[in-house]
């Protein structure tokens, strides 16, 4: 049975292949009682949509796969803390766990910036795992902006 390990080291697959597009790299799974439903980077440029996170890619995609909005059982692996946007999806989608690697201190929502996910007058709360390969995860997105400067 796979660990959260090995998912996050195939969300910073996809994150690889995002920087490879040009694409910010942040990458993200979704795994349905241990079934990966949907993986992806970010499509941000590539789909000209400001919305297309890794995370709410792959959302779109487990809820069309599943058949429902609701994706109950399920755990998202994503290499960076997810901005309020992708938060709030995750809400939404009534994500029951959530699992990342690096933190962002400039937009994350989970911790870093804003609490959205454990936020108290919310109906819906998530179980957070932070910290999964956090080094490799930073240091993709370092090396990714270090070379566009």
């Amino acid at each position: 049975m796979p660990t959260d390990l090995d998912y996050l080291r195939l969300a910073l697959e996809e994150a690889r292949l995002s920087a490879e597009a040009g694409e910010v790299p942040i990458g993200a799974l979704l795994v349905h009682e241990g079934t990966i439903v949907a993986r992806s980077g970010n499509r941000t440029i590539r789909d000209n949509d400001p919305t297309a996170h890794a995370e709410v890619v792959v959302i779109r995609e487990a809820a069309k796969s599943l058949g429902n909005y609701r994706l109950a059982n399920t755990i998202l692996y994503v290499t960076l803390e997810p901005c309020s946007m992708c938060a709030g999806a995750m809400v939404q989608a009534r994500i029951p766990k959530l699992v990342y690697g690096a933190d962002d201190p400039k937009g994350g929502a989970v911790r870093s910036c804003f609490e959205v996910l454990s936020h108290t007058r919310l109906n819906h709360r998530v179980e957070i795992v932070s910290g999964v390969l956090a080094r490799e995860s930073a240091d993709l997105l370092q090396s990714f902006f270090a070379a566009r400067r």
